[in-house]
């Protein structure tokens, strides 16, 4: 079963920075709360206190006349009421919290000891505070709650703001810490795929231009390898196929046994296919830039040159959707259908009958062109597939009876690779091998 893919490293750093940042707010806030505590508290109570020293001094001080008009004013203008204390009251205490705990510690340190403080009596709410003037008690209500904080709702539009900003702010970090990486597997990924990626600027930070310097060093010398390894079997084959054609004159000018002719003509030739094999392998990346493609055109012109039509013991099944168009190289192309048909038709043979069923199909799926070329032939086991498309691998069928070099189906998956393609082997139903090109279509 196949792993769930995790998710990339530009959406782990942004997530990672979010967390720190909503980490960072909630401490903050937390801490703000908590220094915020004492001086609400300290307020609250000197608020109460002030409040409660006011009005015993104005009942106690004012003309009888006028207390009335006093008190109705207090519990106009300012939310205080005055209320005789009575025995039968119904306290509810003072709200809990730290804030209101601390303050009422405040109230009484100030007020005395003997004094009351509650958050509703006989059902009204408010601030209760009690006080006493010679022997009588009375409650002081306030009706307005200090501790209520009426900050409305413009610190929605503030923090919508500050967490957009955030965001904005975390996409462009990420971008910035990312792009160095970003690029470097860009590259890593084209020289995977055969080709020479540009150079890496060896700027930025230290290890960031490391990497980026020994990168840079380590696709120059595989280029360099390749140009080497290139221009070493052109010079092989070139002094290999110079002595080849001498000895395939000899051959037809000497009087030989006419079986005797025929297969020496028949190994000088398969010699000369396996030096033209090296050569398609070591041949460097083309330097001509990439073009419109007839594949439906492509695969039906393949079938007529590899000339399995006229073979009486070949039997071609074809299946060619028309219309069929890639972005790419034609000559490499030609080279890799070559390579898939000359490969079914060497191993795909019925090992009783020696016929040959094969089946060609050109179809789109999804945003790829797909061509399947399947035999009936004894095939090959599963855990061989990934090997057939090594250089010089070829599998256990192979090896009795038909002789090549073993780089026909891994010029055919470099190709595919030139192309941001993919070949893969499966096993044919109910016996044979299907090889599957898959090639991105046009725009």
């Amino acid at each position: 079963m196949k792993a769930p893919l995790a998710p990339g490293l530009f959406w782990r750093t942004f997530l990672l920075i979010m967390l720190l940042l909503a980490a960072s707010s909630a401490a903050w806030l937390q801490s703000f709360r908590l220094f915020e505590r004492e001086p609400r508290a300290q307020q609250l109570a000197a608020q109460i206190v002030s409040i409660v020293d006011i009005t015993r001094s104005a009942l106690v001080y004012s003309d009888p006349i006028v207390r009335l008009a006093l008190l109705a004013d207090l519990a106009d203008n300012q939310g205080i009421r005055i209320v005789p204390l009575e025995p039968s009251d119904t306290v509810r205490p003072f709200a809990d919290g730290p804030v209101a705990t601390r303050a009422s510690e405040r109230v009484m340190a100030a007020l005395g000891p003997r004094t009351r403080l509650a958050s509703e009596v006989n059902g009204v709410a408010g601030i209760w505070v009690s006080f006493a003037i010679d022997a009588d008690e009375y409650w002081v209500v306030i009706e307005r709650d200090p501790l209520a904080r009426d900050i409305g709702t413009r610190w929605i539009g503030w923090a919508v703001i500050a967490a957009i900003a955030s965001l904005l702010a975390a996409v462009v970090i990420t971008r910035v810490v990312n792009r160095p990486l970003a690029r470097l597997s860009q590259a890593a990924g084209e020289l995977g795929a055969g080709r020479t990626p540009e150079p890496l600027p060896e700027s930025g930070p230290a290890e960031i231009a490391t990497v980026n310097a020994s990168f840079n060093r380590m696709a120059a010398d595989l280029a360099q390898a390749d140009r080497d390894r290139a221009l070493l079997l052109a010079g092989v084959s070139h002094d290999l196929r110079t002595p080849l054609t001498r000895m395939r004159l000899e051959v037809e000018i000497n009087e030989l046994p006419a079986e005797a002719r025929a297969n020496m003509v028949a190994d000088l030739e398969q010699m000369d296919q396996i030096v033209a094999q090296f050569l398609d392998y070591a041949r460097s990346e083309p330097s001509q830039p990439k073009a419109d493609v007839d594949l439906s055109a492509l695969v039906a012109e393949a079938i007529e040159a590899s000339r399995l039509g006229v073979d009486q013991t070949a039997g071609i099944e074809r299946r060619i959707e028309p219309g069929v168009h890639i972005d790419g190289l034609a000559v490499e192309l030609k080279r890799a259908l070559a390579n898939l048909l000359i490969n079914a038709e060497r191993y795909g043979r019925d090992p009783d009958s020696g016929r040959l069923d094969l089946s060609v199909e050109l179809r789109r799926s999804d945003a790829a062109a797909v061509i399947e070329v399947a035999d009936r032939g004894t095939g090959v086991a599963e855990e061989q597939f990934e090997q057939l498309m090594r250089p010089f691998v070829r599998g256990e069928s192979a090896r009795t009876g038909v002789a090549g070099a073993g780089l026909g189906l891994a010029i055919v998956a470099r190709v595919a690779r030139l192309h941001h393609g993919r070949l893969t082997l499966s096993a044919n139903a109910p016996r044979g091998l299907r090889a599957t090109l898959r090639l991105p279509l046009s725009g």
